[in-house]
């Protein structure tokens, strides 16, 4: 388990209603969250269970209803476009479908690029451009001089999802908001696609947060697990306490769904 480092992402009370009148959906309910540098956390829950929106409320892609979010232990403020784009350059995101993660008239070049100069990276020379991203797609498994010059539909899922993984080799966010990144791809590539993260946030220190709804997956790679029903979260801890002792009639519930396959212990008997 990770030590604990400063917080680095926080809330009180963050709240996301959709509707009016008769039609409202709270989709996440008063929650209350402190991440912290360089670990793992799971948000696991159901489809249905509001951790994609929370996820949307992380990353500043949709305004909440009530509460506050603190990014390094200050408000975060995202009126302007400089600040969304400050905040930004800190907090990445995989998501679940690398097939709309791109834009289809967009080269792997250009969106390769478009990280490098996020990072401030405009006035380097188109050489030094070029072996980062080469460097990027090496670390994923890639080759760079077979991408250039392709578009992302050209790519396999496998190596669309290794090629996000490459952004953030380059962006090197301080968080990195994980939703469901493996499972539109096959066994071999999710265990590799896995290793990556790992790798990533043990050499710059990342704080991973994994929006999933595989327990087993949460147990195994995280250093605190959210559970999260119908927009609250239900049970939360260290992953060992909360999955081998669960307390919360939910978290029971998910772990008697996972099949007899993680090792020689059993989930469906904790």
């Amino acid at each position: 388990m990770s030590e604990l480092g400063a917080s680095c992402l926080s809330g009180r009370g963050v709240t996301k209603v959709f509707g009016i009148g008769k039609t409202v959906t709270v989709a996440v309910d008063h929650v209350d969250f402190d991440f912290r540098e360089g670990q793992i956390i799971s948000i696991v829950g159901e489809s249905g269970s509001g951790k994609t929106t929370f996820s949307k409320m992380l990353l500043g892609l949709i305004s909440m209803t009530e509460g506050e979010i603190s990014f390094q232990g200050k408000p975060r403020v995202l009126k302007t476009c400089a600040q969304k784009r400050k905040y930004w350059k800190d907090i990445q995101a995989i998501f679940q479908d690398p097939f709309a993660s791109y834009n289809s008239f967009r080269k792997v070049d250009s969106v390769l690029l478009d990280c490098i100069n996020m990072r401030d990276g405009k006035a380097l020379p188109q050489k030094k451009k070029e072996e980062m991203m080469t460097e990027a797609c090496s670390f994923v498994n890639l080759k760079y001089e077979e991408l250039t010059n392709k578009y992302p539909f050209e790519l396999s899922g496998g190596q669309m999802q290794r090629l996000m993984i490459a952004r953030i080799f380059l962006l090197k966010p301080k968080i990195l908001l994980a939703d469901e990144p493996t499972s539109m791809v096959d066994a071999c590539s999710r265990a590799t696609i896995l290793d990556m993260l790992l790798k990533l946030r043990s050499e710059v220190n990342m704080t991973i947060i994994f929006i999933t709804h595989d327990i087993g997956l949460a147990y195994y790679v995280s250093d605190q697990v959210y559970i999260m029903e119908h927009g609250k979260f239900v049970e939360r801890g260290n992953a060992e306490n909360v999955i081998l002792h669960p307390q919360a009639e939910y978290t029971k519930r998910l772990i008697s769904d996972v099949p007899k396959i993680y090792g020689n212990w059993d989930l469906t008997t904790v």
